[in-house]
């Protein structure tokens, strides 16, 4: 799959172009039946498959204190893109406060027609763009008319074998981890089930893990990064060296230890490993929730509750 970041320096397919617009945060089973059809309309008319993104989630920059919480960053989503085997290009746009004021009309005729010679473009129906989100199907099918591409407008994606349920959305994945529902968000991910992943950096905490004989890694994730509810999971964590390893996972505010904290940590005991984490890149995926946080009387009761949570994640993850 190729990236383009700059539009200016990109080369379109003269054969032109069906291109996909959204955020296609967490790139999930909706995003991807999409895809499926973009992919296939490219190969029925002779056109390469674009799917057009942003640098960051628009309402970051037109509604930050509304704003999301984000799924994925922006490396997670390209490699979740090229892993589909559906698009040729992917083209993102930086969204600042100037892409903000872009008119719609402007939008369509610099960078869909002159910047990806769209000759079919695939949103929701219910989708808008441009300053004010003046821009709307309606608009995309008028010019369309005139400037020569075709436009579909899709409805959300039904959950396989449940029509009549939530349909696939980033929305309803955030709502699930905002509830703990770690293993219903990864079967709306993919198929087979692909848990959530967060990324971040290792970095120094108070120590206090250790002094249990269960240190952790303490992970920061990039800003705005969707967290799952406070509490205790099984998952993996995947190092600098590649290896996936089996891990408990602590998302909370410690109340044993502290009776006030103005963030939830996330931190993760790795199994049957001992080394250097610090300041390395990870991956930590959260597989099945094991419990709420609680507080413990004791230090004791809590390193007993911290065994039976490991030996739940061994059961679960098998590593």
């Amino acid at each position: 799959m190729q990236v383009v970041t700059d539009l200016e320096g990109y080369d379109p397919d003269p054969n032109g172009a069906v291109v996909t617009i959204g955020a296609y945060d967490g790139v999930h089973l909706g995003h991807q039946a999409v895809l499926r059809l973009v992919r296939e309309l490219a190969t029925a008319r002779g056109h390469t498959a674009v799917c057009l993104t942003f640098d960051r989630h628009p309402a970051e920059v037109v509604r930050p204190d509304s704003a999301p919480c984000t799924l994925t960053t922006l490396d997670q989503k390209l490699a979740l893109l090229a892993a589909t085997g559906t698009v040729d290009t992917t083209a993102v746009l930086t969204f600042d406060e100037a892409r903000s004021h872009e008119p719609a009309e402007e939008f369509v005729q610099t960078v869909l027609v002159a910047g990806l010679a769209a000759k079919v473009v695939v949103v929701g129906a219910d989708f808008h763009f441009g300053y004010r989100r003046h821009g709307t199907v309606r608009l995309l099918e008028q010019m369309g008319a005139e400037l020569g591409f075709e436009v579909v407008g899709l409805g959300l994606i039904p959950v396989v074998g449940d029509p009549g349920g939530v349909p696939y959305s980033s929305t309803e994945i955030r709502r699930l981890l905002a509830d703990g529902g770690v293993a219903a968000a990864a079967a709306m991910l993919g198929r087979p089930p692909r848990p959530y992943e967060v990324r971040g950096i290792v970095v120094r905490g108070d120590g206090r893990g250790r002094t249990l004989n269960f240190p952790t890694a303490n992970v920061t994730p990039p800003d705005r990064t969707c967290l799952p509810a406070d509490g205790i999971y099984a998952g993996t964590f995947v190092a600098a060296d590649g290896i996936e390893r089996a891990g408990a996972i602590s998302v909370g505010r410690r109340p044993t230890f502290y009776a006030d904290a103005d963030r939830s940590m996330l931190e993760v005991h790795v199994l049957d490993f001992d080394g250097d984490l610090y300041d390395q890149a990870v991956q930590v995926c959260f597989v099945e929730r094991l419990r709420g946080e609680d507080r413990f009387d004791t230090v004791d009761a809590l390193v007993a509750q911290m065994r039976r949570d490991v030996e739940a994640t061994r059961a679960i993850v098998g590593r």
